[in-house]
């Protein structure tokens, strides 16, 4: 990350040798004709203006304050952060300062600052593209649409980052952009393989924050990776799809900047400003009249589950939803979790570009599931099951293996047949509580069209072919 140092200073710029304070993260000295933001470099490391009190002004020091002395050469940029947006990004990898690391040429482009305010609302309009990822615990129970914010919420040993990589190679999207807060280097080098080896590689972007690299600059790459979806989305008219892993770590380094300025914590040690923090970044998702969009899928680690974490809890106020991951026991494997899981966007397109059963298959599918649930915990009691419990059970664990399981990949239709079909094995009509036309039309139809459908050739099924097509790389679940 030695590459940070090329941002060249400005000729003619006032040199500041006098530090009045230094903390681990920050440094403080007079200065005048200093903006908010702007950057500047301390003893020949980047720096950032984050607070300045009349003449005195504050600097984030992203490699850490060690070894600055108090007369410390200080250069201010007359700039915030900035990236040049471009085609020529199709296909690169760049660190937290828009940086190469790919080892190729800079991309030419127009510079613009990173981090700018959300597009204005009268150019938005309400999201309508369904995005189909092949995952029925999305699909069929929580869709998704192009220009919404989710997150995953998901405990750290689970395959987070395969599911959400899975999910942009399905997607439709015209342009992936990754935005890597905190990646190990094994996770750093599985998107980089995964990512390289399709059929369309120019579609991805990467800002990359590693374990190596300072802590603080993580605080950048959300809005490197907005900066570049923005360009894309507002002057190439494209559907850019943002994956932002993990959030918690974006978190956890303003913890860390905010401790070392001796900030008052609040809730979990957070400072008392992260629902402003995260609300700046997750509203720039967005759908315009253009076509363009900005869909945000996100992942926030939590621990053991504990979504009352200042973190999720913030960040599921702020986001249409969440999709939550677990490991179900029953079958071993990690699921979508029906009962914490939403999308609030999903209304608008299940039943109309979906078909029309879906909502009334999805409803009676959640409620058995969760009748299935009560009869677990009779059992776990030691109460007699009924025989209707028996059969829910058995429902829960088929649904789970054939649909809820993220390695599961069909497309909707398929997904409907399926639980047409796990219903007739399992109840009766009276017991799902589906219209009677939906009934007459799907309740025989289902197992025919299903087996149909299996004979088809499996490079026909859209939700396979793309991934087929653009992943050569092996996903290997946890």
């Amino acid at each position: 990350m030695k590459e940070n140092k090329q941002m060249e200073t400005l000729p003619f710029k006032k040199i500041y040798t006098r530090v009045i304070q230094i903390t681990k993260a920050t440094c403080t000295l007079e200065a005048t004709g200093v903006g908010c933001e702007e950057m500047a470099l301390v003893d020949g490391k980047s720096a950032q203006v984050i607070k300045i009190n009349g003449r005195q002004v504050t600097l984030q020091v992203f490699e850490g304050t060690e070894g600055i002395k108090t007369d410390a050469e200080v250069v201010f940029l007359g700039k915030a952060p900035s990236l040049k947006v471009s085609d020529e990004m199709g296909g690169r990898f760049f660190n937290a300062y828009g940086v190469p690391i790919d080892g190729k040429y800079t991309p030419h482009g127009k510079e613009v600052e990173i981090g700018g305010p959300s597009i204005n609302p009268v150019r938005r309009k309400q999201p309508f593209d369904l995005i189909e990822t092949g995952i029925a615990g999305i699909d069929l129970n929580n869709t998704l649409l192009a220009g919404q914010k989710i997150p995953f919420f998901a405990d750290t040993d689970q395959p987070y980052n395969a599911v959400i990589a899975l999910v942009a190679l399905r997607s439709n999207a015209d342009r992936i952009i990754l935005g890597g807060i905190g990646l190990s280097n094994d996770d750093y080098l599985y998107f980089k393989n995964l990512f390289v080896n399709t059929d369309m590689p120019e579609k991805i972007v990467g800002f990359i924050n590693t374990t190596e690299d300072p802590t603080v600059e993580r605080l950048l790459i959300p809005d490197m990776a907005l900066s570049a979806a923005e360009y894309f989305a507002i002057e190439k008219n494209e559907k850019a799809l943002v994956l932002l892993t993990d959030m918690t770590l974006y978190c956890d380094a303003l913890s860390i900047v905010a401790n070392r300025m001796d900030q008052i914590p609040s809730k979990d040690s957070m400072p008392g400003s992260l629902y402003s923090d995260l609300a700046k970044i997750y509203e720039k998702s967005v759908q315009l009249h253009s076509g363009g969009s900005i869909t945000i899928i996100s992942v926030t680690t939590i621990s053991e589950g504990d979504i009352t974490h200042a973190i999720p809890d913030n960040t599921g106020y702020i986001t249409e939803g969440q999709l939550f991951l677990r490991r179900d026991t029953e079958i071993g494997k990690v699921i979508i979790d029906p009962f914490r899981s939403l999308s609030r966007l999903k209304q608008l397109v299940i039943g109309k570009q979906t078909r029309e059963d879906h909502p009334q298959v999805m409803n009676a599918a959640i409620r058995l599931y969760a009748d299935a649930a009560n009869a677990k915990t009779k059992l776990e009691n030691g109460f007699d099951l009924s025989d209707y419990d028996k059969r829910t059970l058995k429902f829960a664990k088929e649904y789970a293996q054939q649909l809820l399981a993220i390695d599961i990949n069909v497309d909707i239709t398929k997904m409907l047949n399926t639980t047409w079909n796990l219903f007739r094995r399992n109840f009766k009509p009276e017991e799902l509580g589906i219209k009677s036309k939906y009934i007459e039309q799907y309740w025989e139809k289902a197992t025919e069209m299903e087996d149909e459908h299996s004979l088809m050739d499996e490079n026909m099924n859209p939700a396979n072919t793309s991934f087929k097509q653009r992943n050569k790389t092996e996903v290997k679940w946890q």
